[in-house]
């Protein structure tokens, strides 16, 4: 087997992914599956701007996880890559000379290990938006699928689209016959000898921790310093104590004229719980009003009609399975979004903590997070009754992370060929972790995993959305059946 690894570097934190593929795979074609993750403890590497050294050391505890992870004899020949978003792009823009020296230490760390070191870059945010639909279709088998014939063929269905909330930027990406209007908006690929014509833009500073903080100081400087700051967006029965300096201090809320006050001054925080106020403050970060294209989304950026299928991930996940567990609401329409989003944020503290006690210290967030997803899904990326039914919150898929990584490293890696293979061996059928629980699944996988076995295929399937397709459904009954 050979191993790869990709670093994560996001703004609120960095993960570590551990990838491995057949060695004996011909002109680049193979299943690459997820081996291991670490997370590594602490901010994002732009948290440690000014401390000398330490974004390295930070890495060093899933670095040495990774050494034991991969086989010693695979060390040498298997290739490291860190990649960073938008927490060193918004550092890049406040302090180029942090950045590059956090790069360096970083760059440095990395090649002490015994890896093959092939970089540490910052991705720009439509890179990151690219890299994250391959992810998506590669793990949904959208670009190649293997057949039970023992060869490699084109699916022959269509792309799904990728929707990513990070700490300080989103991202949606997907394939568009409509012609893209602005520049950099566009990006081609060609995998397995198909085309596919992408539409993606990155909006920085509208990812989650970025999002928090502009209401935050939207409201400070409505309200001033002088006395306690009420936020209709938490709820009621909590309060908390946050500094000038904390909330003013980063790129996406400098640019507003700050309070005439010390720093380091301490506001008080008291929620109010009130849904229509929230809704105000958090409209009002978007602009609607002005597009100088056929149509936008916000802040004047073009984007074509969204069409098909999304896969939605990171902080997309995080509030939408926050939203279910609380209200017990599938939340599979733009209409039950709103009346979810509604009741979360009509709840008070203690009735937030007695059905989610595990969360005590991030309960606070989900009204503006759950808000926040209303307006930029419904009004600013224009999903309706329609559309919004065909997103798919995920978490994982076929035991995989969703996000840019995995696309990062197999583009960097040459494992996406750009013409399509012919004979191919399949890693076995287990190489895939469960990606579903429903009973259906549930009581194929054992049999089919059970003839496989003895008649020694060497089958390779993921399952999407719980479902299996009628041909492989009467293979599997027919066996069943002897």
């Amino acid at each position: 087997a050979a191993y790869g690894i990709v670093l994560d570097a996001g703004s609120s934190h960095t993960a570590l992914f551990i990838y491995k593929w057949r060695a004996d795979k011909q002109n680049g074609t193979g299943i690459v599956t997820q081996h291991s993750e670490c997370h590594v403890k602490g901010g994002g590497i732009s948290s440690y701007a000014g401390e000398h050294g330490g974004a390295a050391r930070s890495l060093e505890p899933c670095l040495d996880q990774a050494a034991r992870d991969v086989p010693k004899d695979r060390h040498s020949s298997t290739p490291v890559y860190l990649g960073a978003t938008a927490g060193m792009r918004l550092l890049q823009l406040s302090s180029p000379q942090q950045s590059a020296q956090i790069l360096q230490e970083v760059e440095q760390k990395l090649r002490s290990y015994p890896f093959d070191f092939k970089g540490a870059a910052i991705l720009s945010g439509e890179d990151e938006g690219a890299f994250g639909w391959v992810t998506v279709n590669y793990l949904l088998e959208n670009f190649i699928k293997y057949s039970f014939v023992g060869r490699w063929l084109s699916p022959g269905r269509g792309t799904v689209g990728a929707l990513d909330f990070g700490g300080a930027s989103t991202q949606i990406t997907f394939a568009t016959k409509e012609p893209v209007e602005k520049r950099k908006g566009g990006v081609n690929l060609r995998l397995y000898g198909q085309h596919y014509s992408l539409y993606t833009h990155s909006f920085l500073c509208y990812g989650r921790d970025q999002v928090l903080k502009r209401i935050l100081a939207r409201l400070i400087q409505a309200q001033g310093t002088s006395g306690t700051i009420t936020h209709p967006c938490y709820p009621a029965g909590h309060s908390q104590k946050v500094s000038l300096n904390s909330i003013f201090s980063s790129p996406c809320t400098s640019a507003s004229p700050g309070p005439q006050a010390d720093p380091q001054a301490e506001l008080t925080i008291r929620g109010t719980g009130h849904y229509q106020h929230c809704l105000g403050n958090v409209t009002q970060m978007f602009s609607f009003n002005t597009c100088s294209f056929s149509r936008c989304s916000f802040d004047g950026v073009f984007q074509p009609n969204v069409t098909g299928s999304f896969m939605a991930f990171s902080a997309f996940f995080y509030t939408h399975s926050f939203l279910q567990e609380v209200t017990g609401v599938s939340v599979t329409t733009p209409s039950q979004l709103e009346d979810v989003t509604k009741s979360i944020c009509g709840l008070n503290f203690n009735q937030l903590l007695l059905v989610a006690p595990e969360q005590k210290s991030r309960l606070q967030d989900y009204c503006a997070s759950a808000v926040f997803m209303q307006v930029l899904m419904l009004r600013g990326y224009g999903f309706d009754e329609k559309s919004f039914p065909q997103v798919s919150f995920q978490k994982k898929a076929g035991g995989t992370s969703v996000g840019w990584a995995l696309g990062y490293m197999l583009t960097l890696s040459n494992l996406l060929p750009a013409e399509s293979p012919v004979l191919r061996k399949a890693l076995t059928l287990g190489a895939w972790g469960p990606s579903c629980s429903c009973l259906p699944c549930s009581l194929l996988r054992p049999w089919a995993a059970y003839w496989w076995g003895q008649l020694q295929a060497r089958v390779v399937s993921s399952f999407y959305h719980c479902s299996l397709d009628i041909y492989k459904s009467m293979i599997f009954l027919s066996f069943l059946d002897k």
